[in-house]
């Protein structure tokens, strides 16, 4: 969905939550959260205020209705009955065969709790300038220890990185063999008029690490090849600029050349990325971004990957250069070295396979 398809179902959605609620949306979307963040958030709320009904806890009959006195009483043991609930429910399947949520998805439900519960004890305010209550039971529940090594993950990503040469001759495929497989002459005009632009964004995200949702989010003037930097806001609302890496910027200054007069962009179209619709230029989306990365890396080495996965690859590629997690870190925009820890399980599974093919070559 783009932008402001988030904020209309995140309006209809506050329609049917407590006005409290309605008090964390908007003190949050100033920080930003960004709309998508947000939405992921309300929907988890609207989960847990129908729990709280099926099973008798509130005395609601709709979500509407949960008081934040019920809130402040609700025990350990309420919180622990939920996290088991989201345990064991099963995800939404079209097939017979349904699993149950995975580890990260129930840990993503109750920090969605935590944060809305961290309002309402510390950072909201009454009439009488006091939090609306004080009592956070969310404080007494762990979050479920994630059932997945780095090992693991690292062996499940590893293989889907652009290590070495890679990111580069994946940028070079797009310019130059990708117009090669296509057949429709619709689909070939539009290649060719978005192609220095498929091509920057590809690059920046492969030289920077940032997320997805900050390329878009990002404007004309946020970028300074003369720096060698991009200003991004971060998780958290914290402005950032992150360097980026010399030998992408040939990559990205086609686009800028041609970006106002393709795109017919004016002060009005601050956004860096552009897309042409009916009504003239928009924001690119993060779904498009998710698409042309997909569309051309499944060309590329029939290897369908995300934005996140270039995230991963420059990531890698720092690591196995500096050795320095906290380095990658900052990069990254992460407080701590934690996930970072990350990739230097991929480094160990790319350093074991070229020790192997060293050793096919001594025999």
């Amino acid at each position: 969905m783009r932008k402001n398809d988030y904020i209309r179902h995140n309006e209809q959605i506050i329609s049917k939550l407590p006005n409290f609620v309605n008090d964390y949306y908007i003190e949050k979307s100033t920080i930003p959260l960004s709309p998508a963040t947000l939405y992921q958030y309300l929907n988890e709320f609207t989960r847990f205020f129908n729990w709280l009904i099926d099973t008798g806890i509130t005395a609601a009959k709709n979500p509407k209705d949960v008081s934040l006195a019920e809130l402040e009483h609700l025990k350990k043991q309420d919180m622990e009955l939920y996290k088991s609930f989201l345990l064991n429910r099963s995800k939404q399947s079209t097939t017979k065969s349904q699993a149950t949520l995975s580890h990260s998805t129930v840990n993503r439900s109750l920090n969605a709790l935590s944060a809305l519960f961290r309002f309402l004890t510390e950072e909201s305010e009454n009439y009488d300038g006091e939090p609306y209550f004080y009592r956070n039971v969310m404080k007494k529940i762990s979050l479920v220890p994630d059932s997945e090594t780095y090992q693991t993950r690292a062996n499940n990503i590893k293989d889907k990185l652009m290590l070495g040469d890679t990111d580069v001759n994946y940028l070079e495929f797009i310019k130059t063999e990708y117009p090669k497989q296509i057949t429709g002459k619709r689909i070939l005009k539009m290649y060719e008029r978005d192609c220095e632009r498929d091509v920057a964004i590809n690059a920046l995200l492969l030289g920077t690490g940032i997320r997805v949702s900050e390329l878009t989010n990002s404007n004309l003037k946020d970028l300074s090849l003369t720096n060698n930097t991009i200003s991004v806001r971060r998780k958290g609302g914290k402005w950032d600029a992150v360097p980026i890496a010399n030998w992408v910027t040939p990559y990205i200054t086609p686009y800028l050349q041609v970006r106002k007069s393709r795109y017919e962009a004016n002060e009005s179209t601050p956004a860096l990325f552009l897309t042409k619709g009916a009504q003239g230029p928009r924001r690119i989306s993060t779904a498009t971004v998710e698409l042309l990365v997909g569309k051309y890396s499944q060309a590329f080495n029939s290897v369908r990957i995300t934005p996140h996965k270039l995230r991963h690859t420059l990531a890698s590629k720092l690591y196995l250069q500096t050795h320095n997690e906290r380095l990658v870190a900052t990069q990254l925009g992460q407080s701590s070295t934690k996930a970072t820890s990350l990739y230097t399980h991929i480094v160990d599974t790319k350093q074991r396979a070229a020790l192997n093919e060293l050793h096919k070559d001594n025999n």
